[in-house]
């Protein structure tokens, strides 16, 4: 992929992630080779990519759709999510060292830093794009240093589908004011070494996931950059 299609690929996993497109919205291609000025092949191209690690659905001769919002698909998510960040992180107990504990310590303070923001404001739209990038940021330095790179892309992939099945203007964007005091418990537990309190802390962070509807969205669609919500 060159560096023009890799910018398109990066700018439309972050307008998925964040729900720009809605659920279950068309996704055509010349519409949105407008908004990257390329061909509508290129676009076609990034976007059965991200059909791959799960952004996007594709069916063939019906084309491209984000994903529609599902109760069931949450909590599948929330399940693995739970499973590979409490192991990751553990691994990352055992193994990393203090330039891990550093990188951790760096990222929950950039994190902190914008969570207070927004819950001094009340609106977390203006941080909407550093929160995210934050967020994921922290979780991914978490279990950075476990050792296994199939485990971390196996929780990149499902962190972003997770991410994805959240947003939305109902749900604050997957925003809740108990993240400040959860991750704050999930870093004094990292530092602490504390296996067991550390699989407490992620469960109880996530486990919410898995009791809370998913509002459903408007009628789907066709969506382009200049009608994101």
């Amino acid at each position: 992929m060159s560096g023009h299609d890799a910018d398109i690929f990066d700018d439309m996993r972050h307008r998925l992630i964040t729900g720009e497109f809605g659920y279950g919205n068309k996704l055509r291609a010349e519409k949105l080779r407008h908004d990257y000025n390329c061909s509508a092949s290129t676009v076609r191209e990034v976007l059965f990519r991200l059909s791959t690690v799960g952004l996007v659905d594709f069916q063939e001769q019906r084309g491209f759709r984000s994903p529609y919002q599902s109760v069931e698909r949450q909590h599948d998510l929330t399940h693995m999510r739970i499973l590979l960040e409490t192991e990751g992180a553990c691994l990352s107990i055992r193994m990393g060292g203090v330039e891990w504990e550093s990188r951790l310590t760096a990222a929950h303070h950039k994190l902190s830093h914008i969570e207070t923001r927004v819950r001094s404001s009340g609106d977390l739209i203006p941080l909407l794009g550093l929160w995210s990038r934050a967020e994921q940021e922290f979780h991914e330095t978490l279990i950075d240093a476990c050792g296994s790179a199939l485990l971390k892309r196996t929780h990149a992939v499902i962190y972003e589908q997770f991410r994805q099945q959240l947003v939305s203007a109902e749900t604050n964007y997957g925003y809740f004011p108990e993240n400040i005091r959860e991750h704050q418990a999930i870093l004094d537990a990292a530092l602490q070494r504390n296996e067991d309190l550390m699989r407490v802390c992620v469960n109880d962070h996530l486990a919410r996931n898995l009791t809370r509807p998913v509002p459903r969205k408007a009628q789907p669609e066709v969506l382009g950059k200049s009608s994101a919500i």
